[in-house]
């Protein structure tokens, strides 16, 4: 492979307005973005959370083989594109690029899809009669040997800043985002020692969804999946939320060789917090390859908790999932109850 040049030339520094899609890995690393890019002065725009709408405009726009989450994305980007975007105000803005980076792998065993790889050159052909013009950065440490600290002081580069500049506000990126990541993680911890402080009978059923965050949090996603459990009257935990470099050592007790990252972190979290919850509910987007091999992996191999799995397409309505998620809160009652002997 090529080698790569961590410090090309400025040939973005008319970029001022950066549109950030609200889909896939914006959901992990979002903070870390915006504080990377307004540390250099940029003005960044995020699209409004995703809705039936956002869905059929990037459903229209990919290839049949993309799966949920990516025709959300790309209903993300033809928002941006279209002048749909909001500053930090709240002010409807136009962009001057997209921000779409190539993340392969952060090293071994910490993949990500392949999908996340290709999404620059994926929405490049995909709108080619747009003519988007894409902002990215490699994220490879395996076969480019780039992390996506180079990757990102590479980006500052091009827009005009100087190495030292990018690299400082890269540090300050990473800090917001640990920030952010620590105090979610302390959030839930809290929140399950408080309830382990009520009596037995007092405890709301709590209950882990274990899915990627693109996926746990995106309105049109996993709403109705959050809404409907909360609607029963059952607390509700995320597994991305949950330590993450704890949650990664976590997952050899469960496998050596699982190569994606995330999937690695929510096994480890779900073995984690496995005492904790009185049930799971793995969640994954249609057709998830990764998921498609973890999530049986998980349900054949990790006892002792009911576990409710639920596969997301673009089905209209919610009220599939609502009559399951009633009735997978209804046997955990009963369980409770001892109307179920536990495995």
């Amino acid at each position: 492979m090529p080698k790569i040049d961590l410090h090309p030339r400025a040939d973005a520094t008319d970029v001022l307005t950066i549109g950030i899609p609200r889909g896939l890995l914006y959901y992990r690393y979002h903070v870390l973005w915006r504080t990377f890019f307004e540390r250099l002065g940029k003005t960044v725009v995020v699209d409004a959370p995703s809705t039936r709408a956002t869905f059929t405009a990037g459903d229209a726009a990919s290839v049949d083989e993309c799966c949920l989450a990516s025709k959300l994305y790309m209903g993300h980007v033809l928002a941006l594109i279209d002048g749909q975007g909001l500053d930090a105000t709240g002010a409807p803005t136009p962009i001057d690029a997209l921000f779409i980076p190539s993340v392969g792998n952060l090293g071994t065993l910490k993949h990500f899809c392949t999908k996340f790889q290709a999404l620059p050159d994926l929405v490049a052909n995909s709108l080619v009669e747009r003519r988007p013009r894409i902002l990215s950065c490699l994220a490879d440490s395996l076969d480019a040997g780039v992390s996506m600290r180079d990757g990102f002081i590479a980006l500052g580069c091009r827009l005009g800043a100087r190495p030292k500049e990018a690299k400082a506000a890269f540090r300050a990126a990473e800090r917001e985002q640990a920030r952010a990541e620590e105090a979610l993680a302390h959030a839930q911890q809290e929140l399950l020692a408080s309830i382990e402080r009520l009596p037995a009978a007092e405890r709301p059923l709590t209950i882990l969804i274990a899915a990627h965050p693109y996926v746990a949090h995106d309105p049109f996603v996993g709403g109705a999946v959050e809404d409907a459990l909360r609607a029963a009257g059952a607390e509700v935990i995320f597994a991305d939320e949950f330590d993450h470099e704890r949650a990664y050592k976590k997952s050899f007790e469960f496998s050596a060789t699982l190569p994606w990252i995330v999937n690695r972190e929510i096994v480890g979290a779900i073995l984690a917090l496995h005492d904790h919850v009185d049930g799971i509910v793995i969640m994954s987007a249609f057709p998830c390859g990764p998921d498609s091999m973890t999530d049986d992996a998980i349900q054949r191999c990790i006892h002792g908790k009911p576990i409710l799995a639920l596969t997301v397409d673009a089905q209209s309505g919610t009220a599939g999932v609502e009559t399951r998620i009633e009735s997978f809160v209804d046997i955990l009652r009963y369980q409770h109850k001892g109307g179920y002997l536990h495995a």
